[in-house]
C-alpha cells in the first residue's frame, strides 16, 4: 500500500490527536496512531482505552487500508520536515517507509485489525450546542476539579442535562464552580454524568469556533461529533455529590468590591502566606475589606480595600489560591462576595451574570 500527503495538512491532525496518546502505555499499540484509508479521506484515530479522538480530513489517496504507526515519532519527524513537504508512505508487511525530499523513515507498524476502538451503547440523549458556548462553560468550572482524588467522582465535570438547559458542576471538596447554559432539548428526567479530567482537557483543546457540535450521551460514553471531528470520552461511575446543598444562600449585605483591585491585594497578601496552607483572613468592615496573611518565619502581610459593603463585622479565613483561582476565572469588572457568618462558606458571584456561581469552604487559621 502506498499514500501520499502534504506535510502541512498532516501536520495540524497530529497535532489535535497526539494529546491523546499517553506516553506511559501498558499496551505498545496504544502509543499508535491508527490510519484509515478511504477513496477522498483519511481517519487518524487516537485513543488511551478512555478518550478516543478521531480527525478526519479530505485528501485524493488512491488506495484504501488500514495501518498503525507510532505516534511521537511521526509528530516529531513531521514537525522537523520543512513546510510544503510532500510525504510518501510505502507499507511493507509491518514496517512503513516514510520519503519526504533527501529524507528516509522506516517506522514499526502493529496490526491494524488490533487497534482497539470504543463501541457506544444506545444513547440516553442527544443534543446540539455551538463549541463556544461549552468552551465557556467548561472553562468556567473544569478549574476547581479534584486532582487524584480518593473519592475518584470528583476527579471529573459533572454535566446536568435537563430541559432546555446544560449544567456544569465541579468539587474539590474545598471549593466549587457551577456554570449553566441554555440548549434545545426536551428529556423528561435530568440525566448527570461526570465526564474525567483528561475527557475535559481534551475536549476543551478541540473546541475553537462557533459551530454547532453534536452531543451523544449513552450510559457509559460522551460522544462529541462536527464534520470532521468524532471526540469519545468514558464516563466516571460514580454518584456526584449534592452539589445543591453546599451553595449557601446569598447574603442581604454581600460585599461588592473591584474585582483586578481585589485581585492584585490578595496576590500581594499571599507572597507571606503559609507555603502549606496558604491561608489569608479577611476582615470586614463597613465599606473596608482587609487581607492579613503570616508565615512560620513570624512574617506578615496587611492589604486594605474599599469595597462596597454594610453588613457586621466580621473575621474568616480563606485558602487564598482558591479565591484568586475564582477571580481569575470571572470576567466582570465587579465581583460580590457573600458570608453569611465566619463558619460559613463564601459565594462568589459575577455581578452581571446569575449563571456562574462560585463557593470557597472557611479554613481555620
Amino acid at each position: 500500500m502506498k499514500f501520499n500527503i502534504d506535510r502541512d495538512v498532516l501536520l495540524p491532525v497530529l497535532q489535535t490527536v497526539s494529546g491523546v496518546v499517553d506516553r506511559r502505555q501498558t499496551l505498545p499499540i496504544l502509543s499508535n496512531l491508527l490510519f484509515n484509508l478511504e477513496t477522498n479521506s483519511l481517519s487518524v484515530t487516537a485513543t488511551d482505552m478512555e478518550v478516543e479522538l478521531i480527525v478526519k480530513i479530505e485528501v485524493p489517496l488512491e488506495q484504501t487500508g488500514e495501518l498503525t504507526l507510532p505516534a511521537r515519532k511521526l509528530f516529531d519527524i513531521c514537525r522537523a520536515l520543512p513546510q510544503e513537504s510532500k510525504l510518501q508512505f510505502e507499507v511493507k508487511n509491518d514496517r512503513v517507509l516514510i520519503k519526504s525530499g533527501r529524507s528516509r523513515f522506516t517506522l514499526a507498524s502493529l496490526p491494524a485489525p488490533e487497534y482497539p476502538v470504543i463501541d457506544i451503547t444506545e444513547n440516553i440523549a442527544v443534543f446540539s450546542i455551538k463549541q463556544k458556548k461549552l468552551d465557556q462553560l467548561l472553562t468556567n468550572t473544569q478549574f476547581a476539579m479534584a486532582q487524584q482524588d480518593v473519592r475518584y467522582y470528583l476527579n471529573g465535570l459533572l454535566l446536568e442535562i435537563s430541559t432546555g438547559k446544560l449544567r456544569a458542576v465541579a468539587t474539590d471538596g474545598h471549593r466549587l464552580a457551577l456554570d449553566e447554559t441554555e440548549i434545545k432539548t426536551t428529556i423528561e428526567e435530568p440525566i448527570q454524568i461526570i465526564v474525567p479530567r483528561k475527557g475535559i482537557t481534551e475536549l476543551t483543546r478541540l473546541l475553537q469556533d462557533e459551530t454547532e457540535i453534536e452531543i451523544q450521551v449513552s450510559t457509559n460514553h460522551i460522544r462529541i461529533k462536527n464534520s470532521n471531528t468524532c471526540f469519545t470520552s468514558k464516563l466516571i461511575d460514580g454518584r456526584f455529590p449534592d452539589y445543591k446543598r453546599v451553595i449557601p444562600e446569598l447574603s442581604e449585605t454581600p460585599v461588592l468590591a473591584d474585582r483586578e483591585e481585589l485581585k492584585n491585594s490578595l496576590t500581594r497578601a499571599s507572597i507571606l502566606s503559609n507555603e502549606k496552607y496558604r491561608g489569608v483572613r479577611i476582615m470586614l468592615s463597613s465599606n473596608s475589606l482587609r487581607a492579613l496573611a503570616h508565615n512560620p518565619e513570624q512574617e506578615e502581610a496587611e492589604e486594605e480595600l474599599e469595597v462596597q459593603y454594610e453588613g457586621d463585622e466580621l473575621e474568616i479565613g480563606f485558602n487564598v489560591s482558591y479565591l484568586l483561582d475564582t477571580l481569575s476565572i470571572i470576567k466582570s469588572d465587579k465581583v460580590k462576595l457573600s458570608v453569611l457568618d465566619a463558619n460559613s462558606s463564601c459565594l462568589v458571584l459575577p455581578e452581571d451574570e446569575t449563571n456562574c456561581q462560585y463557593v470557597v469552604m472557611p479554613m481555620r487559621l
